[in-house]
């Protein structure tokens, strides 16, 4: 009778490494099946992981969770601030140039995080305070960025272009996911599109800004 072979040992990984690995199991797994229906137990298992080496990274599911929502939260400031850069470094740096960028951020944002783009726009634990301001604040930052980008456009007082951006924000967040989930109309065409919505109307500041200074 052949003796059992034993299991091949994982690959050891260093310390960043593992917790890089094992936040994009997690992530998977609570884009894909929410919070409450992932244990620990089955990020451990997906990870090949034990679960004392799981918790040595995270104390706790929810400290997972809010690891893998800010992890989330990075990238798409960092989309949003790259877009905006990419608008200073080009030859035309107008108004409608930031428009598109901003929501060329958001749509390639979506299309390239997947289903993991639920966990900052549509996260299933938002009534917890910490879930809830956690998941805010990529948006909140993302705004800040864009209500800059609004004020030097239009010189807009900082209330009226906190509430445009925010504003800004919402329907390029909206555009971005509905077409994710349809794949009805293409990336290129939903930014050319959603971009012609709202430099029409932030246009309209600018117009009166320009008129105002001409007088």
């Amino acid at each position: 009778m052949t003796p059992p072979q034993p299991r091949p040992r994982a690959t050891r990984m260093g310390r960043d490494a593992r917790r890089a690995q094992v936040l994009g199991v997690a992530q998977d797994l609570f884009a894909r099946e929410g919070f409450h229906h992932v244990s620990m137990d089955d990020i451990a298992d997906r990870a090949e992981v034990s679960k004392p080496v799981l918790y040595r990274h995270f104390p706790s599911k929810l400290d997972l969770y809010l690891a893998v929502v800010d992890h989330r939260g990075e990238a798409l400031v960092t989309a949003v601030d790259e877009a905006l850069a990419a608008v200073d470094r080009g030859e035309q740096q107008s108004g409608r140039a930031v428009v598109r960028g901003i929501v060329q951020a958001y749509v390639e944002f979506v299309e390239h995080a997947g289903d993991s783009f639920s966990l900052l726009f549509e996260s299933d634990v938002t009534r917890d305070s910490d879930v809830r301001s956690r998941v805010e604040q990529a948006s909140a930052d993302a705004a800040r960025a864009i209500c800059r980008a609004l004020r030097e456009l239009a010189g807009l007082p900082q209330q009226h272009a906190d509430l445009l951006s925010t504003a800004l924000v919402g329907m390029a967040r909206v555009a971005a996911t509905s077409r994710y989930r349809t794949q009805d109309v293409g990336v290129d065409d939903t930014v050319d599109l959603v971009t012609q919505l709202a430099w029409r109307g932030v246009a309209g500041f600018v117009r009166d800004r320009e008129g105002s200074d001409a007088g």
